[in-house]
């Protein structure tokens, strides 16, 4: 159920920028005319997989810049708080992971356990 919701606030909130896909904007490391960066993919070829739950979930719902301390970063990504509720970012969050091979799943869960007991 966590799953399919998401993918209706996914198809909802992301897919118009991130693609329906996953697949992300093209060119999306290459920053455009107004001196930003595309939308990133989501799926196994881009790097959210490369970054913890907790920081996925701080990015979605207060930006980029403030998630990771970044003074002054522009991103047209809006921050969610306000618009989605913490359990709709869970669930974009979780259909997003839904749809990586299992492979790449297995690697983000041992990052994500890896990070849970270093902050013990």
């Amino acid at each position: 159920p966590v799953v399919a919701a998401g993918a209706e606030i996914y198809a909802a909130q992301c897919a118009s920028c991130h693609g329906a896909d996953l697949e992300g904007e093209p060119d999306w490391q290459t920053r455009g005319p107004d001196g930003l960066l595309p939308a990133p993919p989501h799926d196994e070829t881009g790097h959210t997989w490369h970054h913890p739950d907790e920081l996925l979930f701080r990015i979605t719902k207060h930006g980029v810049a403030e998630a990771a301390n970044l003074q002054g970063y522009e991103t047209k990504m809006p921050a969610y708080e306000g618009i989605l509720s913490d359990q709709e970012i869970i669930s974009a969050l979780s259909y997003i992971k839904a749809q990586w091979p299992e492979a790449i799943r297995q690697r983000h869960d041992r990052m994500n356990e890896a990070q849970a007991g270093a902050g013990r």
